[in-house]
């Protein structure tokens, strides 16, 4: 009777599914790989955060998280191209021009191809009249070390923005799932490298920064060059005849909302790191970075689900499917209720799993960990309902609500964590989060229902 129970329910399952459109059976497949996916890419990531403790100890990998945190700041110098392509490529493609599609593929490259050589070569100047040493408030017997790995660390950086245009193609085409497994295939060739490292030579970090940060480049760079030969992206693949200068301005008109939406991401979320380390130490950062690692678990199951929805998003928009989009926005909400529990029970097993994972090579503080839990909860909830948001291209409150937390975002980290220190840091992103979370999630219903006006739908 039971057996019987269970193949009826399977066979429900499956008729719902034989039934959904064609967006939902895109969602569902690139959900499916993205997570298989992501489970391995959370084993590497697990694996290779004590193995780099061991390399270069505790305080040398609190350091090197902080300047890597610093040069990612890169990443968000493409002026908002990636994302503004994202938007155009999908559109194009839900109106079957091909043609168009191809043009913004070659112009997108072309741009950020422009953009990257720029800041490859004012960064490296720079860099000669830096001292990271006071930058960072440690030894200065790191100084020329420190030197040399940003050097490195920003060129492959600055590659991978490239790179990248790729990966956003994917995105586009709603094929996030094939994007996860060229991202795992670079993570795990880089905890090999990093494995082969700990066992041939001492700790240095240098030769970490060579090898972690230039693999996933060169994964990405050969893989794109492969698709764009020998795959149905043949048709996309960019060339000079293709970049149309005039379209720069047609992505850039929305991606430049995004370029200052994330650069005020690097005020309020991507200073974290320097904040924690002039304020605490680099002691700090490492703890911050594990109990990061471990509930970002939560996080990226989360990402699994939503980063397909951007895409939908903006497809089912261009097709005014609101009824699609509706159920979408009230699934999201109960997947993060369950997330939520999830990292609950995460949170009450957490000193066990330290001691697992890390042994004694650094201690986690309860308050740290609760912390991160709240953090993670409201990122979540954050992302969740700004992806829609994000494929829909009405951005304007969240630019408005960034902005305004960037201005105020270094006093309030320096206030916070002064007088309740690393728990106090964490705090402030999590706000913003939530904030943004919640004014997302009424813009959503305001748009679906079809009553958003003004600043609602800019």
């Amino acid at each position: 009777m039971r057996v019987n129970y269970i193949k009826a329910n399977i066979s429900r399952l499956r008729s719902r599914y034989k039934a959904s459109d064609t967006r939902s059976k895109e969602v569902v497949h690139n959900v499916m790989l993205a997570t298989l996916m992501k489970v391995v890419s959370v084993v590497a990531s697990l694996l290779i955060v004590p193995m780099t403790i061991s390399y270069i100890n505790p305080a040398r990998y609190g350091i090197w998280l902080t300047l890597s945190s610093i040069i990612g700041w890169v990443n968000f110098f493409d002026l908002g191209l990636g994302n503004g392509f994202r938007n155009r490529f999908a559109e194009a493609k839900a109106h079957g021009d091909t043609l168009l599609a191809r043009r913004l593929v070659s112009t997108t490259y072309f741009a950020i191809s422009s953009i990257v050589v720029v800041v490859l070569m004012a960064a490296l100047a720079a860099n000669a009249f830096i001292d990271w040493s006071k930058v960072l408030k440690v030894s200065a017997a790191y100084r020329g070390e420190l030197s040399i790995v940003f050097a490195v660390v920003i060129t492959f950086t600055c590659i991978n923005m490239v790179a990248n245009v790729f990966s956003s193609l994917l995105s586009a085409d709603q094929k996030n799932g094939w994007g996860s497994c060229i991202f795992a295939a670079g993570q795990y060739v880089s905890l090999l490298v990093v494995y082969i490292l700990t066992k041939t030579t001492t700790g240095d970090l240098v030769k970490l920064a060579v090898f972690y940060s230039g693999v996933p480049s060169i994964v990405m760079l050969v893989v794109s060059f492969v698709m764009f030969r020998c795959s149905r992206y043949k048709m996309y693949r960019p060339s000079f005849k293709y970049i149309k200068l005039n379209l720069i301005g047609n992505i850039m008109k929305l991606g430049v909302q995004f370029f200052v939406i994330y650069l005020c991401l690097i005020f309020v979320f991507q200073i974290v790191n320097v904040v924690i380390s002039r304020q605490v130490g680099p002691m700090g950062v490492t703890q911050y970075n594990i109990a990061n690692k471990y509930f970002n678990v939560i996080y990226m199951a989360v990402i699994i689900i939503i980063t397909p929805m951007w895409s939908a998003f903006t497809d089912a928009y261009a097709k005014k499917d609101m009824a699609w989009m509706k159920s979408m926005v009230h699934n999201m909400g109960l997947i993060w209720l369950l997330m939520s529990c999830g990292g609950l029970v995460m949170l009450l097993v957490s000193p066990l799993f330290y001691h697992i994972w890390i042994g004694d090579k650094v201690d986690v503080p309860v308050a740290v960990s609760i912390a991160m839990f709240v953090y993670v909860v409201c990122q979540s909830l954050g992302n969740m309902f700004m992806t829609m948001i994000n494929g829909i291209g009405t951005v304007r409150i969240q630019l408005i609500v960034y902005v305004a937390f960037a201005l105020v975002s270094w006093p309030l980290f320096t206030c916070l964590g002064r007088f309740f220190g690393l728990v106090g840091i964490i705090a402030v992103p999590s706000l913003v989060y939530l904030i943004q979370g919640l004014l997302s999630y009424i813009q959503l219903k305001k748009i679906i229902s079809g009553e958003a006006s003004g600043i609602w739908l800019k």
